[in-house]
């Protein structure tokens, strides 16, 4: 059997390159070499390449995203997105390799780019009957008012990049005074940004795959910040607690798996995605938060210990990604 080839695409331009080569180093270890050639390709700006085994460097074509090693020409079948903010999580990728007629592993370029815009996501997420948190969208090149704002949401608040991920230039907000400094950090990272209400309650979220037509939807995880929110230190340098299967009543945990199938099909997602909700503590009703259309695959991320709770390896999900986004 003729192993098919695949590109591990990790890096970007954003600051979540840092998670994207932790993450690409887990799915470099496991996907199945029996049945694919992997070759690991590093994106920055306009430098994209591939290091051999004694370091030596080799660019992509960009033309038609193929390599030449020693005379040879490689061409890909399938190229794995394992990059978190712009260009992997924005759609950008993808429309580039919907032109060349390559497969990938992650939703098309229309859901990655909706979803990936926090404030356009969110508009489609409530009319498809979804709650979400009050809110208010900031332009850099448009003018706003603290007084505005304040007429629109409640403190606390989140404030944050509109695109973006992994709570870079994140703040939550507490006294008014502190909404201006909060605005220009998340400026400084997006020139978009968003500015959501605190919700009090449960931070739960599911990752699922579509696979022969049918959803697998992984057991859920409770997220328990030993921060004040899930920040940046919570999520990759161990300040949380993460309970998979969370620990809540069934009905919970199957109103978290419902909505999340619900919505994997009303934004027509594709591969592997997970879905951040919270439970609010006075009402008891179901928030969402936000959709990671490339979820961390490091030895911290969420998908991993979800995957392994279902009793499943992570091999066995990322060949069944790689065959699935072949088929499309």
């Amino acid at each position: 059997m003729n192993k098919k080839n695949i590109a591990l695409l990790s890096g970007g331009n954003s600051g979540e390159a840092e998670i994207s080569f932790k993450s690409a180093k887990i799915i470099e270890q496991n996907i199945d070499v029996t049945l694919y050639n992997v070759y690991k390709i590093n994106l920055y700006q306009a430098d994209w390449h591939y290091t051999d085994e004694k370091g030596k460097q080799f660019q992509i074509d960009k033309n038609d995203f193929t390599l030449t090693i020693n005379d040879k020409k490689i061409k890909f079948n399938c190229a794995f997105i394992a990059i978190h903010g712009t260009p992997g999580e924005d759609g950008m990728l993808q429309g580039y390799f919907d032109l060349l007629s390559i497969p990938y592993t992650t939703c098309d370029h229309t859901t990655s780019a909706i979803t990936f815009n926090k404030s356009f996501c969110n508009k489609i997420v409530k009319a498809a009957g979804i709650n979400v948190a009050n809110s208010i969208h900031l332009f850099i090149n448009q003018p706003y008012t603290i007084e505005h704002i304040l007429g629109e949401i409640t403190l606390p608040c989140f404030v944050k990049p509109n695109n973006g991920g992994s709570s870079i230039g994140m703040s939550k907000v507490n006294h008014a005074n502190d909404l201006e400094v909060a605005i220009q950090k998340a400026f400084h990272e997006d020139n978009q940004v968003l500015l959501e209400e605190f919700i009090e309650g449960k931070e739960l979220t599911c990752g699922l795959i579509k696979t022969n037509g049918s959803l697998l939807v992984f057991p859920i995880t409770q997220i328990i910040s030993d921060n004040e929110y899930f920040d940046f230190e919570a999520k990759y340098k161990g300040k949380s607690k993460e309970i998979t299967p969370a620990e809540v009543e069934e009905s919970i945990t199957n109103r978290v798996k419902s909505t999340a199938a619900y919505l994997y099909n009303k934004l027509n997602c594709k591969g592997i995605v997970r879905f951040d909700f919270i439970l609010n503590n006075t009402t008891n009703e179901l928030y969402f938060l936000e959709v990671n259309t490339v979820p961390g695959q490091s030895a911290e991320s969420i998908v991993p210990q979800q995957i392994r709770a279902m009793g499943l390896t992570i091999k066995e999900i990322y060949t069944m990604l790689i065959e699935e986004s072949m088929k499309r």
